[in-house]
């Protein structure tokens, strides 16, 4: 069943060689653009006699939040902080508290504006579950083709994680970048994840060094991920304003949007003697099923949640509202599933409240 018409705009998959340079594009010597801006102001500000507080070019996150901490203008003194396309909080309007609110951190986001309508606890590490299956669509938008041919790998179809949710995939079946990213994105598949990771990178340990880079260059400096899928480990941890960033570049991305509003899907693949095997994905997302409405005005274009026991119930999800304005909404580690709907509910109520 199509859904999407091919992403022409998908970069080709580079060899491992030309991978590991290319987040040297958008900087100088490896560095990020933006943080190549922040020193060259810094540099101006020394000549002009100000008193500069210098900023590690190796933390893009910081700097953000530094430039919003030490800005005088009015536009400092709103709900959020314009810095090229994204909001930065700074550290003194992260401290929003709600008695609804009890999840460990929560962010909304009027992603058209530029302004945080609520911001709880954002640059707090926490385990983000499936969550973090956003950064691995990220990779695949920006570095595969929709039309590529993945052959699934003995790892891909062995992941073995009690619990993990899988599409079924045996060694040697051949199947489309796009499938497995439905697959990953609406069913939650954890072996689709890993297939996508070893296509772009070769392995998922390299597919997760790459990922890392890629955050960085973002801003998203709070995050490091071991694994494309969001299965705990210790050292997989991110924050709810990098979750926003990444989001923030995903909606770049029509075809992103496209798969967010998917409720059912038919994944095809061929199998390793020959033979035709499909998959009918349905969505769970209870905004998108209509067991949930969010409050007026906003409609819910989709999102992703995720669960494990440390991280607890996390989501991210993305609505727009009768004026077409985009809003990125963030809940991590609720106490359960039927809580973490029921904050992102209450949050987006500050929507009315930062018209």
């Amino acid at each position: 069943m199509e859904i999407l018409s091919g992403a022409k705009s998908l970069k080709k998959k580079r060899n491992s060689s030309v991978n590991r340079k290319r987040y040297n594009k958008s900087g100088i010597k490896g560095i990020p653009a933006v943080c190549v801006i922040l020193t060259m102001l810094v540099c101006c500000g020394i000549m002009a006699g100000c008193s500069v507080d210098t900023v590690p070019v190796s933390d893009t996150q910081t700097a953000y939040q530094g430039e919003a901490d030490s800005t005088d203008t009015a536009s400092s003194q709103e709900e959020g902080y314009l810095s090229k396309d994204i909001c930065v909080i700074p550290k003194k309007k992260n401290i929003a508290t709600d008695a609804a609110i009890t999840a460990d951190a929560a962010l909304l986001i009027d992603d058209t504006r530029n302004k945080a309508l609520y911001a709880q606890n954002i640059y707090a590490s926490e385990y983000p579950a499936s969550v973090s299956k956003i950064a691995t669509a990220l990779m695949t938008f920006k570095y595969a083709k929709f039309d590529d041919t993945v052959t699934i790998s003995y790892n891909a179809s062995h992941v073995t994680e009690p619990g993990a949710r899988l599409c079924g995939f045996k060694e040697g079946d051949k199947i489309s970048v796009k499938d497995l990213l439905y697959g990953m994105m609406v069913y939650s598949g954890n072996d689709a994840a890993v297939a996508l990771a070893e296509h772009i990178s070769g392995s998922e340990t390299d597919f997760a060094a790459e990922m890392n880079q890629e955050m960085v260059a973002i801003g998203a400096s709070g995050t490091h991920f071991v694994n494309a899928s969001g299965l705990h480990d210790d050292q997989h941890y991110t924050t709810a304003y990098d979750l926003y960033l990444i989001f923030h570049e995903l909606l770049k991305y029509d075809d992103f949007k496209e798969l967010l509003q998917c409720t059912k899907y038919t994944a095809e693949w061929t199998d390793a003697q020959g033979k035709k095997q499909s998959l009918d994905i349905t969505s769970t997302d209870p905004y998108l099923t209509g067991s949930r409405q969010a409050p007026k005005p906003l409609t819910v274009i989709g999102g992703k949640s995720g669960t494990t026991i440390k991280a607890g119930s996390c989501l991210i999800m993305y609505s727009q509202d009768k004026k077409n304005r985009d809003y990125i909404s963030v809940i991590l580690k609720a106490d359960s599933s039927y809580s973490m709907y029921t904050q992102m509910n209450h949050m987006l109520e500050y929507v009315k409240r930062g018209k």
